[in-house]
């Protein structure tokens, strides 16, 4: 279950990216961000969010070959 959805489907780098931001900046630590993207480069860029932020990631790839990230938004 996740706290709010972005589909940033059809979007290419860095829009899914920037789109997360966005979407975490008013959002509360532990709070849950699912955005779906087509760009494969995404996977690399949450990766590096997740590294450089804190936040936490889980990414998959789904059977239409679009990605899931689940972003769990770190503490301040």
């Amino acid at each position: 279950m996740s706290d709010k959805q972005i589909d940033a489907r059809g979007q290419k780098c860095p829009m899914p990216l920037l789109m997360a931001k966005r979407g975490l900046r008013d959002m509360a630590p532990g709070a849950v961000l699912e955005l779906l993207a087509t760009d494969p480069g995404s996977t690399k860029d949450f990766q590096s969010l997740q590294r450089l932020a804190g936040h936490g990631v889980e990414s998959q790839t789904l059977t239409d070959g679009s990605f899931r990230h689940r972003i769990t938004k770190a503490a301040s």
